[in-house]
């Protein structure tokens, strides 16, 4: 699963990253609010751990607490765990009142926060289990991991599910080949960029044409459909 951490203390972020990763999750780590918005606002996280005195988004010693109400005003329905060593009651009122899941006062047990993690991750993963797109004629299902169009299931690989679980996450944004790359096959992988252009062909060819758009310059996505103005037809050229 997919995790968002936005901790300012390089000290807490390094071995809360690495105990998380060892426990299953792919972190992605942001030092303030102001880039963890940004980062929230991808969709791509369904779980995220926020410290709740942040620098970037004014107030830094509320700065959490502004994060978690953009994020919630612009309809993230992601899970929200504030890890702080902010413990008096009113704090945590404040932080389940924005919307937050769970608060988890510093110092902290491991098998603690995992089991917070385990129980709030539960609701956040409910909430996006069965991704529709395509208008309608796609379906994806991120608790059996699979892929339906037009009412079949589609054999696919396990990087063209995760590329394409990638962008449904973040559908109606653009992904930069760069970035798709970074996230899917990972910071060490040595091979050239353009592999992302062959696996969006892949699902192309399994789906259709139109369920990934490309623009030259700025990258992939798949269209929200929900949204006005973001449905037109793929020019099919390379996208970054």
């Amino acid at each position: 699963m997919r995790l968002l951490l936005v901790e300012d203390d390089l000290r807490i972020a390094a071995p809360l990253s690495e105990a998380l990763g060892e426990a299953g999750y792919t972190v992605t780590h942001c030092p303030d609010a102001l880039s963890g918005l940004e980062e929230g606002l991808s969709g791509l996280y369904p779980v995220m751990v926020l410290d709740v005195m942040l620098p970037g988004l004014g107030d830094e010693l509320n700065g959490g607490f502004e994060l978690a109400r953009r994020l919630r005003a612009a309809g993230n329905e992601a899970a929200i765990l504030f890890l702080t060593a902010r413990g008096e009651v009113q704090d945590r009122v404040s932080g389940l009142d924005i919307g937050a899941d769970a608060y988890l006062v510093k110092p902290f047990e491991t098998p603690e926060l995992l089991a917070t993690l385990r129980a709030i991750g539960r609701k956040g993963g409910a909430r996006t289990a069965a991704l529709a797109f395509g208008s309608g004629r796609g379906l994806l299902d991120t608790a059996g991991r699979t892929v339906r169009w037009d009412g079949a299931e589609v054999a696919v690989t396990g990087r063209e599910y995760a590329l394409l679980e990638t962008l449904l996450h973040g559908r109606g944004r653009w992904f930069t080949r760069e970035e798709l790359l970074s996230r899917i096959w990972g910071l060490d992988f040595g091979g050239e960029a353009r592999i992302v252009d062959v696996y969006v062909r892949y699902l192309r060819r399994k789906l259709a044409p139109e369920a990934i758009q490309s623009e030259r310059g700025r990258g992939y996505r798949v269209p929200d459909d929900r949204l006005p103005g973001t449905r037109r037809p793929d020019d099919g050229r390379p996208g970054a």
